[in-house]
């Protein structure tokens, strides 16, 4: 057994002033009560919420008082995320990982905006996964990167066993992230820590699942700490193994016959993808996919017959 001891944060987080101090008051607590923890991780973008408009220099204070708290505790710490803005002006929202010592050993921007909402966020374009020694191999992931299998696919390629995922959705669609959170601990046989928050920070309902989709944990939509225990044996066992003795997804992946054409741009299969129109805000009235004739000023739909009504999805032709 090789067991580690991970806590989420699920906390309140303000859209307009600094949950900094918070954020070290909720890991001291932590640390307090379940002094067995190794690793603490919280939601994405807890430091300073949701607005762009407060990002900070890539370097800064509060990242240094992240690492002071981490060595202090002797522990992992990824706190969340957070807009940072670079040295080329642009901004990226970036996950930080501090080691116990209090070092930052790895640094990932988000692959995926929420786009069209995320406006103005860079994509990173830097794949992260990072070693605790005597344990295992864990992956990086922010939020929507999840609903991209891709994502996931390079992380578990490159060894990674945990996919940490800190979380900012406070959508009607957290449901679907958590069907997606099952999904990818089961087709990538790995652990899944997603991390929500609450307020300006969330819906809640942060998840962890274990290699076989079991979910080991799921909060509601109050604050809460969760310290989970892992074993990452589990997860060597099922790779080789397979899920119960039966799928070995992974190798069957490695030994595929084919390669798939739609990762090739110029090749033209994606094709269909370029019919969906742009990347946009949805506006009122948006009738976005719904092909359907719009009658003219002054025609009569009471007295039209039922059979040349138009139709949802379709137009009057058929």
């Amino acid at each position: 057994m090789t067991p580690f001891a991970i806590a989420g944060v699920q906390m309140y987080v303000h859209a307009t002033h600094s949950n900094v101090e918070t954020m070290i008051h909720h890991l001291d607590v932590v640390m307090a009560r379940f002094p067995w923890t190794q690793m603490v991780m919280f939601s994405e973008l807890a430091a300073f919420g949701p607005l762009d408009r407060f990002a900070v220099p890539t370097e800064n204070e509060t990242i240094e008082k992240f690492c002071v708290a981490a060595r202090r505790h002797r522990v992992w710490l990824i706190p969340g995320t957070m807009f940072l803005r670079g040295d080329d002006g642009l901004i990226r929202n970036t996950a930080v990982v501090i080691n116990p010592d209090g070092h930052i050993v790895a640094r990932y921007a988000k692959m995926f905006p929420f786009r069209p909402y995320e406006a103005g966020i860079t994509a990173g374009t830097e794949f992260c996964v990072f070693d605790v020694p005597n344990v295992g191999r864990f992956g990086l992931s922010i939020c929507y990167d999840l609903w991209f299998p891709e994502t996931t696919r390079q992380l578990t390629s490159m060894g990674a066993e945990i996919i940490l995922n800190p979380v900012l959705t406070g959508t009607t669609d957290r449901d679907a992230e958590l069907a997606i959170a099952r999904a990818t601990a089961a087709q990538f046989q790995c652990y899944v820590f997603a991390v929500n928050g609450l307020g300006a920070g969330g819906v809640g309902k942060s998840i962890v699942v274990d290699p076989s989709s079991m979910v080991l944990h799921q909060s509601a939509g109050q604050e809460d700490m969760f310290p989970i225990e892992v074993d990452l044996d589990v997860v060597r066992r099922q790779r080789e193994a397979g899920m119960k003795g039966l799928g070995q997804v992974l190798k069957s992946f490695r030994d595929r016959s084919n390669d798939f054409p739609v990762y090739d741009r110029a090749s033209g299969t994606d094709a269909y993808l370029y019919t969906l129109g742009p990347l946009e805000m949805p506006q009122q009235g948006n009738r976005a996919g719904l092909h359907v004739d719009v009658p003219l000023a002054g025609d009569d739909l009471i007295n039209r017959p039922l059979g040349n009504q138009p139709v949802l999805g379709k137009t009057s032709s058929g």
